[in-house]
């Protein structure tokens, strides 16, 4: 099943582009926006990975250290076909000797200890700088759309690796609503898919109506950088003032028992039935994606961009404002 091509907020892509024609011009690095406790029982490893993909680092470094793969900790998948730098933890049981590493397209640059596991979801940010290759547009209109993104964000759309290639999730998701048994990773597949199609589909129409960027009546609001979310029964002119200055964004709701069916586009019943028989927690999700730190400087045939996004955004939410965009490594 093919994605739909979801609304733009910012105007029509000015051009073609080709991102990850090699691996180092689609860089990502972590941040996870905590202090490190110093002792305890777990080694927190920066590494630098080339063209390898999450889990598989996290099992070899399982393998080094004699411990149970599902005992080492990360913060969120980075893309294989990429340069990335990210934090895994590691138990000390066995006291690993991290300078004898030796695991293909990978590098330690940091180590430090800690009194936690890392969790999914637990650092604050990821720094991109990456590379779009086409003929470029006028400079004047991509200075004038490079500007507007940086002054007023993105919407915040789930990007298409979360659907699967060409949409292969939706079919998951179908067939798990439909009662069939998955394994526990595919069935976590199946409800991530349902939450972030049904929420694509309410952003798209708070796009179409020019909703996504301010607090309308009855709206939850998401205080930026953080999971903080408060009710608002009438935006008054303070709340409206702090949606302005992006230090709060309005939410759409991440579906589950509990949801109102009211609020989810039609079509969707199926889906929302099976997420409240399987009570999974409602939450919410920011419509608005802040975009910190944008610089950009173009080449005869390239753009290239340097940015930083909140956990849990997808840098394509970015480009797709920008450009139409092919990805060479998919």
């Amino acid at each position: 099943m093919s994605l739909p091509d979801w609304t733009r907020a910012h105007g029509v892509p000015l051009f073609s582009a080709s991102i990850r024609t090699t691996a180092d011009e689609f860089d990502v690095s972590e941040e996870l926006g905590f202090d490190f406790s110093a002792d305890g029982e777990h080694d927190y490893l920066y590494l630098e990975k080339v063209a390898a993909n999450t889990e598989w680092v996290s099992r070899q470094l399982a393998l080094h250290a004699d411990v149970p793969a599902r005992d080492v900790g990360y913060a969120g998948l980075k893309d294989r076909h990429a340069v990335t730098r990210q934090w895994f933890s590691v138990p000390r049981w066995n006291a690993a000797d991290w300078d004898r590493l030796d695991v293909e397209g990978v590098r330690v640059l940091d180590q430090q200890r800690h009194n936690r596991k890392l969790r999914r979801g637990a650092h604050q940010a990821n720094r991109f700088r990456i590379v779009l290759r086409g003929v470029l547009p006028d400079a004047g209109a991509l200075n004038e759309r490079l500007e507007t993104i940086k002054a007023l964000g993105v919407p915040n759309y789930f990007g298409e690796q979360r659907f699967g290639r060409g949409g292969s999730n939706i079919a998951l998701a179908d067939a798990w609503s439909q009662g069939k048994r998955l394994p526990r990773h595919k069935r976590s597949i199946a409800i991530s898919t349902a939450r972030s199609y049904i929420f694509n589909e309410i952003l798209d129409a708070r796009v179409c109506d020019q909703t996504w960027n301010r607090l309308v009546a009855d709206d939850f609001a998401n205080l930026d950088g953080s999971g903080s979310v408060f009710s608002v029964d009438q935006p008054d002119d303070e709340l409206t003032q702090r949606c302005n200055a992006m230090d709060i964004h309005p939410t759409g709701p991440m579906c589950g028992d509990g949801t109102s069916p009211s609020v989810v586009p039609a079509g969707h019943d199926s889906w929302l039935k099976a997420l409240k028989n399987a009570r999974v927690k409602p939450a919410h999700r920011s419509l608005r994606l802040r975009v910190v730190g944008l610089e950009w400087s173009t080449g005869a045939d390239s753009l290239v961009l340097c940015f930083a996004l909140g956990r849990g955004a997808f840098a394509t939410s970015v480009l797709r404002e920008i450009a139409t965009i092919a990805d060479a490594a998919r």
